[in-house]
Order: structure tokens, then C-alpha cells, then sequence
């Protein structure tokens, strides 16, 4: 069994399962998923784009689904043989999994554990009874999960193993009617789940009527996840003073282009890192939720690219800071200094180095394969 609850987790998932089908193809799978997963020969459970989540108190109007999928899949534990079960991210409700495989004597891998070093740290005596092996993906993790008495591998950032745009800038930009260079591109990532887009979408496209005030020919592209709906980011962007393209083009392949970004934290800024764009990152939930992580989160940066590179090398606007206002003054600020440009350019690429060389895929599958002894 294979469990991913996010869009990240689902690409990751695709990956891992196509590696481990190197070492065997005869290995089926199931679990909760979505469309990549699928594709790569997943057999889904319950698909995960009803159970994402932001923040502690968003939790509630899902609650029930979440539920459900947690009651079906661990009775598909206690009826399915089962080698192994496979974890991806998504702690509040793998853990829960966890405990019941724990239970029924079945192996348990946690492909990108919590990040418990950054809050919560007391579920890592959770994690320590209920899984046998992690697989991490950043550098420090392992020595973290290893002093906890977890049998710990780094693997590297699945990110790297996701092939970057083949296309150069000029193929992507005509492919997507952009055929003038003076423009500035400014890419619009408000993160995969329902309540980040209702939150900060808004306040992004606020930013950009800001901004296109200095820049009147201002391109603004959405790139959209494949597990979110085109009617969830419509509403918000129909009465948009500027022209937003909304594109189910990769990721990547906009933040290639991208002169700057507005990104949602996350897995998002660090693909900005491996493609060396400028960023101004964004953080929102509900009031509760944010004042009870005041009180959990033990780090001093939000976003996933300035932890990896130990500092502030790109701006945070976290909560009531994260104005449309605010965000705007931050990217001018950005796109009119080309100093700040080409520094903010040399600290992502130390990041990108920091993340490894890539196949965090075959080195998770090969620990899967030592699990369900394949060798």
C-alpha cells in the first residue's frame, strides 16, 4: 500500500512506484492517490484531492471524508495482504495508518517524513514505534531522525528527479502567445489546496493590479496542479483588473520563464530554487490556526527554501503581513533592483546544490525493495 494526501506527494508517489516496478514489475499497488499515481499503475482507494488540507483548524469541514478514507484504508490493510506500506508526507493521517500496520506485523516506509524539527517535535516518538525505516529529503533530516533512534537514509529532493522544461524560454513563451521580451512574467502560485487558494489568490492577484501599474504589459500566468479543478481559482480571478492565463503547463515550465513569482510556502519554492526565479513567498491560514502554530513552530523561517538555506534569502510575508499591498512592494522591489535579482539568483542556486544530485526515487525503492525482500 501506497499513501499520499497532496499533490506533491501524488508526483512523488508516481515516481517511487515506477522505480520500485524497475526492481519488480510484478509488485502491484494500492492506496490513496491521485491521477499521477494512478497513471503509474496505483489502484486508488480513495482519491486525495477531497482530504488536502492547510493549517490546523481547516481541518474540520473535511473531517468527515478524512475519516472515511483512514476507516477504508486500514480495513483494506486488515483484508489485503500487504509487504509493505509506503508513506508520503500528509502526518495527521499516516500516522493514524501507521499505528494499525504497526499493529498487524506490516513493514512500514516513510518516504518524506513530518518535519518534526520544525514543530510538533513530540511525534517523533510516535513515528520511532510505529515505522521501521524513513527515507528523507533534506540534509539535515537524518541526523535529526537518527538521534531520535529512527533508522534513517538520505535519499535527496524528489524534485530532482523531475525532469526540468526541455523547451528554452523563447519555444515556451510563443507556445503560450507571449512573443514579446520587454514584458515582465510574473508567476501566480497560491499552493494545490482549496483553502491556500482561497486565501491567498486574492491577495496575489491584489498584488499584481499593484504592480502592473508600473508595468502596464505585465503577464500574469496560474499555472494550475492536475488535482486542482479550474472552477476553485475562476471566481477570483474573473473581476481581475489584468489579464490572468490560467495554464496546466508544468510548473517549472512557468517558473523558466518567470521574472518573479509569488508562491505559496512550500514544496513550490523550491522548485523556483532549482529554476533560479526570483521569489516573494506567502503564508495564510485562519486566525486560530496561526496562533496555535505561534506557539509549535519552532523555526524562524516559513518557507521551505530559506530553511534549507539557513537564512532569509528570500522575503516571507507571513499572515497579516501578507497583503496584496505588501507583496507588491516586495516584488517591485525585486524586479526594479537587478542587484537584489542576481543575489537572490546566487542564493537559490546554493539551495539547488544543497538538495542533492537527484534519484531520490531509486533510493527510496531500493530501501522499499530491502523491506519486502527483493534482495
Amino acid at each position: 500500500m501506497i499513501v499520499a494526501g497532496e499533490a506533491s506527494g501524488d508526483i512523488y508517489g508516481a515516481h517511487l512506484v515506477m522505480a520500485i516496478k524497475e526492481l519488480d514489475p510484478c509488485i502491484e499497488f494500492f492506496g490513496l492517490g491521485g491521477p499521477e499515481m494512478e497513471r503509474a499503475g496505483v489502484r486508488i482507494i480513495h482519491q486525495l484531492s477531497s482530504l488536502s488540507v492547510v493549517g490546523m483548524t481547516e481541518i474540520i469541514p473535511k473531517s468527515r471524508y478524512i475519516f472515511r478514507a483512514l476507516r477504508e484504508l486500514k480495513r483494506s490493510l486488515y483484508v489485503t495482504p500487504t509487504d509493505l506500506l509506503i508513506l508520503i508526507d500528509y502526518p495527521g493521517f499516516n500516522l493514524h495508518l501507521a499505528k494499525k500496520a504497526h499493529s498487524l506485523g506490516i513493514p512500514v516506509l516513510y518516504y518524506i517524513p513530518p518535519q518534526v524539527w520544525a514543530w510538533r517535535e513530540g511525534r517523533v516518538k510516535k513515528i520511532a514505534k510505529r515505522v521501521d525505516r524513513v527515507a528523507v529529503i533534506l540534509p539535515f533530516e537524518k541526523k535529526f531522525y537518527r538521534k531520535h533512534g529512527l533508522k534513517a537514509e538520505y535519499v535527496g529532493h524528489p524534485l530532482l528527479d523531475i525532469s526540468l522544461p526541455e523547451r528554452d524560454k523563447e519555444e515556451i513563451k510563443k507556445s503560450l502567445g507571449i512573443n514579446h521580451n520587454k514584458t515582465p512574467i510574473l508567476g501566480l502560485l497560491p499552493g494545490s489546496r482549496d483553502e491556500e487558494i482561497k486565501s491567498l489568490l486574492p491577495v496575489m492577484v491584489g498584488a499584481a493590479e499593484i504592480i502592473s501599474q508600473d508595468y502596464p504589459d505585465l503577464c500574469c500566468i496560474l499555472p494550475l496542479a492536475s488535482t486542482v479543478k479550474e472552477d476553485v481559482v475562476v471566481p477570483y480571478i474573473r473581476n481581475a483588473k489584468i489579464d490572468i492565463k490560467i495554464e496546466r503547463l508544468d510548473t517549472k515550465a512557468i517558473l523558466k520563464i518567470a521574472d518573479l513569482a509569488l508562491i505559496a510556502s512550500g514544496t513550490a519554492t523550491l522548485e523556483a530554487a532549482i529554476m533560479e526565479t526570483p521569489m516573494v513567498i506567502a503564508y495564510k491560514v485562519s486566525f486560530l490556526s496561526y496562533m496555535l502554530g505561534r506557539f509549535l513552530i519552532k523555526v524562524s523561517h516559513i518557507g521551505l527554501v530559506n530553511l534549507v538555506a539557513g537564512k532569509a534569502i528570500v522575503p516571507e510575508l507571513i499572515q497579516g503581513k501578507a497583503t496584496a499591498l505588501r507583496l507588491a512592494e516586495e516584488a517591485s522591489a525585486i524586479l526594479k533592483n537587478e542587484t537584489l535579482k542576481i543575489d537572490m539568483k546566487k542564493g537559490l542556486k546554493l539551495v539547488h546544490e544543497q538538495l542533492g544530485r537527484g534519484g531520490a526515487a531509486k533510493k527510496a525503492a531500493r530501501i522499499a525493495g530491502e523491506m519486502m525482500g527483493l534482495y
